[in-house]
């Protein structure tokens, strides 16, 4: 399966959410480990990721060049099927950076499917944020590109 076959990101206004869904030619084990486990996170989700433990409640750092540094929580975890991660905006005088006004949670679920693994992401919580539509349409380019170089990082055989 090809980056050009997978759909782009879809922007729902009413529900605030960004939702993309891809297939991946590799096995949900091989794909649990690229979106859980911080040395394969940071191969193609931004420039770094910092995460010591994968369970609820477990913090951590994703940081993107021109973007910066972003407080992350692992919300639920269901091996090798379902993790959500709540991140922060950043805000280094955040009191809480995981309030659900300065937060949005973005949710991965795999299936078995015919040749690999299907990763439907479902990122929510919009609706708290100062620019609710700024931020979904700027999130939708994210994930279309995050999620295509998560497609190319499995390509590569790692």
């Amino acid at each position: 399966m090809t980056m050009t076959e997978n759909e782009p990101s879809i922007v729902d206004s009413d529900d605030f959410t960004v939702r993309r869904t891809i297939t991946i030619a590799a096995s949900i084990e091989k794909v649990w480990a690229t979106i859980t486990e911080a040395t394969h996170i940071a191969r193609w989700f931004g420039q770094s990721a910092v995460l010591d433990t994968v369970a609820v409640g477990a913090v951590g750092t994703f940081s993107f060049d021109g973007h910066g540094t972003f407080p992350i929580r692992i919300e639920e975890c269901d091996p090798p099927r379902t993790i959500a991660y709540r991140w922060g905006d950043g805000d280094p005088h955040a009191v809480d950076p995981f309030e659900p006004d300065r937060s949005t949670v973005f949710r991965f679920v795999l299936d078995v499917v015919d040749g690999g693994t299907r990763l439907t992401v479902v990122e929510s919580g919009f609706g708290g944020l100062s620019d609710p539509a700024a931020s979904m349409e700027s999130h939708r380019g994210g994930w279309d590109a995050e999620l295509d170089e998560l497609v190319a990082y499995l390509d590569g055989g790692s």
